[in-house]
């Protein structure tokens, strides 16, 4: 009993500290956007799900693949991680006081069809089906993405997954499952994240499941970076086609719903003004965001890409153009961080590869001057004029689409103890600089309708295991116990309704 009046105690104390901690003045909140304009936030079904052997759901090829020794810190799994299976109505509570809008989750395709195709699992369906409905009986409007990273591990034995050419049906028939199951009650329909990161990162240097590549790349015992990665990527951007086909046949107008797809994308900046510099980042862009924004929206790969990788590239038939061409009705962009990017002036590569062709080098300072403030991550620096470049690139290379910044986030180290991870000023500071940088693109015409912050509880970040904590709510992940940061007292003050437009 004493031990939960001091955390009503701590909460408080946090309350109040983040309305003295936050000069109003410095704050874009609610009413700076236009009315309608959704806030909310996102997660994805294997990093808080739990309960990945249970409940019927079949093995994803994450599962297999973390079970090398040594591979995740701590040989960290996904078998428990947050239990938002038994605990969402306690995060989608979380959400609705905190003065969120929507949650964007994912669908895990093993839960629903644990050998990919065939038989269903009626647990799986259940589930979604509680977890909608509380959504909305809590006023949290679902965002649901079909696939985050986790293919059925069946598939990935029976065809190499990705790379084979049957996922194009496999999966639409899982979206359409899912169409016919849930679209009843969900309106926003993504249907990959970050097929980019699937591709590189799990063909490229083999760093994610399936964990393959060429050996010059990485510790793979099979795969070829130069082929697979873009293989990959035409099958993924194959699959989204005819799942947004079948949608747009069969549900749509019955439904009045709408369908995307997720995009991660860093903002490249070039180093110095040189046109080589200039042209590094170009390129860099291409083979980021352009590789699947390209053919969503002209039908082709940018040129860039073409000129490079050459054969390596797939090519849609005259029918697939059609297919994927304006096969969206929104894009979600998932952005973080921007780095600098310059000519590294080199030779062609004896071994060919999906980064080694960007032919670009990274730098994260000029003239001595770190590009923005580290976050725990490596990778990841503040940095929110990349933001407003971002969005506006996409709004002026891709005709203003209608966009939601689906991610965006920082994170802490997984050992930070409670009263320091609850005390998380530098993501408050993160916030506040990227939304003020949002508020500009939106003011300055980009057609963006929605902010997804990464993500509403500390989970299990993927190779990082427990080490790294985006969460604006800190999980303790011995007891699982839920306690908001200040971050989420700060969101829960700059989203409150109470001033109107």
């Amino acid at each position: 009993m004493m031990r939960r009046w001091l955390l009503i105690l701590v909460s408080l104390l946090i309350s109040v500290a983040v309305i003295g901690a936050t000069p109003h003045r410095a704050d874009v909140s609610r009413k700076d956007f236009p009315k309608g304009f959704v806030f909310g936030t996102a997660t994805s079904a294997y990093q808080v799900e739990g309960m990945a052997n249970k409940g019927g759901r079949g093995p994803s090829i994450w599962d297999e693949f973390i079970k090398t020794p040594g591979l995740e810190p701590n040989n960290a799994t996904g078998e428990v991680t947050v239990d938002q299976y038994h605990r969402y109505k306690e995060d989608i509570d979380m959400m609705a006081n905190l003065n969120f809008d929507a949650y964007r989750f994912s669908i895990s395709w093993s839960r629903i069809f644990p050998n990919g195709t065939g038989k269903v699992n009626p647990e799986g369906v259940a589930y979604y089906n509680r977890l909608i409905d509380y959504m909305l009986q809590k006023g949290i409007i679902p965002y649901a993405n079909l696939n985050h990273y986790d293919i059925p591990l069946a598939l990935e034995k029976a065809y190499l997954g990705w790379l084979g050419h049957e996922v194009v049906e496999d999966f639409a028939d899982y979206a359409e499952f899912c169409f016919k199951t849930f679209g009843d009650r969900v309106k926003n329909w993504m249907t990959f994240n970050e097929p980019r990161v699937v591709a590189a990162l799990g063909y490229d240097n083999g760093f994610f499941a399936p964990g393959r590549c060429s050996k010059a790349y990485g510790n793979c015992t099979a795969g070829n970076s130069a082929t697979e990665p873009y293989i990959v990527a035409h099958n993924i951007i194959l699959s989204h086609a005819a799942a947004v086909r079948r949608y747009r046949r069969k549900y749509q107008e019955i439904q009045k719903g709408r369908i995307g797809i997720l995009l991660d994308f860093v903002w490249y900046e070039p180093l110095t003004r040189s046109k080589a510099d200039n042209m590094a980042a170009q390129r860099a862009r291409d083979f980021h965001v352009g590789w699947f924004l390209h053919p969503l929206v002209y039908g082709e790969y940018p040129k860039t890409m073409q000129n490079i990788v050459k054969d390596r590239l797939p090519k849609f038939t005259k029918q697939e153009v059609i297919m994927v061409k304006g096969s969206f009705d929104i894009v979600g962009i998932n952005q973080y961080t921007t780095y600098y990017m310059y000519d590294p002036h080199q030779n062609p590569p004896k071994d060919l590869g999906y980064q080694m062709d960007w032919n670009a080098g990274f730098a994260y300072a000029r003239k001595g001057v770190p590009i923005g403030p580290r976050a725990y991550s490596y990778w990841l620096y503040n940095v929110p004029w990349g933001l407003h470049k971002a969005l506006t690139y996409i709004k002026e290379r891709y005709g203003n689409p209608t966009v939601i910044l689906a991610e965006n986030g920082m994170d802490d180290p997984g050992n930070i103890s409670l009263g320091k991870g609850l005390r998380d000023t530098t993501r408050i500071n993160y916030y506040r600089g990227y939304l003020a940088a949002l508020k500009q693109t939106v003011d300055e015409g980009a057609n963006v309708i929605g902010y997804f912050a990464w993500s509403l509880l500390d989970n299990f970040e993927w190779r990082l295991g427990y080490t790294s904590r985006f969460g604006i709510v800190y999980v303790d992940f011995k007891t699982l116990k839920r306690y908001p940061k200040m971050s989420a007292y700060w969101f829960k003050k700059i989203l409150s309704r109470s001033t109107k437009h």
